[in-house]
């Protein structure tokens, strides 16, 4: 997982009016923008090799834009750079965090744990830095642990599932099962699964848990092992039009699709796959980033690339368009009404002020292309469609601090 923290220390003028003043910005000195990266990582195993993150997954992102940052900066006297430091997935952050605080670094990405972004979010707080959530999709830190100086830009578990739901009811695929493993993050979807089907008339009509039981089923042994039980799992399961998988542990939910015992279509953490981003897509201007993407890194853009890259655009853009360095004025900027940002998703996205998390479509999509988008059609909103996706105004229990 990943902690990205940007200082700025001078803003120049708005990118369109660089050009007139491009002589008169090469007599005076160059403004660094430090964007640091703090990053909470070590490498994990997937059920299919295809499936394991990249070594560069967000940090990717985060590259191409500050090349993108540096294509206006360098109009403006502004040239912004790239600073990362690892840590293990388990470790306590403040250490880090602290160290790079004590740089002057004011603007904070982070892709950490939600306990890990929670112990240094009060810290960040009282020191008066801004956090930008890149990574963690739990619901709880837009809600009971919000935080008014943390933005969301990951969408959240309620997102996904809600994205999920309304595409399987304007298809009519109303009777769900739902099969979810033994993992907190596995409970945690399946949660919003079940919240989704509520929310919009989807009916789950039973579940079963899939325990962890340490098995290496990538072995020769393994395949053979768990083909002889997924049908077994699924036998006798009321009749359903779609199967619901919630295996945010990669322990069982790449074996599920074709191997139930019932042939039903499978979605959530298997087939079709609710995310923030598509590698396929091209719609709305993506293939413009991701030819630029794929050029710098040889691979194509995952979902956390995208959340990494709109954190450091909204950084950039910020603080070229407020021409300050303060963060309060920074800050002001992206909580105005109307402040927002590009990203390749077919309209803007603006935050929810009641929470701070970054409206935004879900992509619903397989291994090979993306279905559709949700919101779906005809799922409407008194202010904005992207709100039937996740916790809404009247629904949110979130108080800052």
């Amino acid at each position: 997982m990943v902690l990205f923290l940007a200082s700025v220390n001078a803003i120049g003028a708005l990118a369109q009016e660089a050009a007139p003043a491009a002589n008169a910005n090469a007599t005076k000195p160059v403004t660094e923008i430090s964007v640091g990266y703090l990053r909470a990582y070590a490498p994990q195993l997937a059920l299919s090799v295809l499936d394991i993150a990249p070594r560069d997954e967000g940090v990717a992102g985060a590259e191409v834009a500050i090349g993108d940052n540096n294509t206006t900066g360098t109009f403006l006297g502004q040239k912004f750079s790239l600073d990362i430091t690892e840590v293990k997935p388990d470790a306590d952050v403040v250490a880090a965090f602290e160290a790079m605080a004590a740089k002057g670094e004011r603007y904070v990405l982070t892709d950490i744990s939600a306990r890990q972004l929670l112990s240094i979010a009060d810290i960040a707080r009282d020191k008066g830095i801004f956090l930008f959530n890149v990574g963690a999709t739990d619901d709880s830190l837009r809600e009971e642990e919000c935080r008014a100086n943390v933005f969301h830009i990951a969408p959240t578990r309620s997102m996904l599932a809600d994205g999920l739901a309304q595409y399987l009811v304007w298809k009519q695929w109303r009777k769900w099962v739902l099969l979810y493993g033994s993992h907190e993050g596995d409970h945690l979807f399946a949660d919003a699964l079940r919240r989704a089907a509520t929310r919009f008339g989807g009916e789950i009509l039973t579940e079963k848990e899939f325990k962890d039981t340490g098995t290496a089923r990538r072995t020769d042994s393994g395949v053979v092992q768990i083909q002889k039980q997924m049908p077994v799992f699924t036998q006798g399961l009321p009749e359903h039009d779609v199967v619901l998988v919630a295996d945010e542990s990669e322990v069982f939910g790449t074996y599920v699709p074709f191997r139930t015992w019932t042939p039903r279509p499978v979605a959530g953490s298997a087939g079709l796959i609710p995310s923030a981003w598509h590698p396929a897509s091209e719609q709305w201007g993506g293939s413009q980033i991701q030819n630029r993407f794929a050029k710098a890194n040889g691979r194509r853009m995952l979902s956390k690339d995208m959340a990494a890259w709109t954190a450091v655009r909204i950084i950039g853009d910020a603080a070229t368009r407020t021409q300050s360095a303060e963060p309060e004025k920074i800050a002001a900027f992206i909580k105005a009404d109307d402040f927002s940002i590009a990203a390749f998703k077919g309209q803007k996205l603006t935050f929810r002020k009641w929470n701070w998390q970054l409206r935004q479509p879900i992509f619903l999509g397989d291994a090979k292309s993306v279905v559709t988008t949700s919101p779906q059609e005809g799922f409407l909103h008194q202010v904005s469609e992207l709100d039937t996706l996740g916790i809404d105004q009247p629904e949110t229990k979130c108080v800052f601090r």
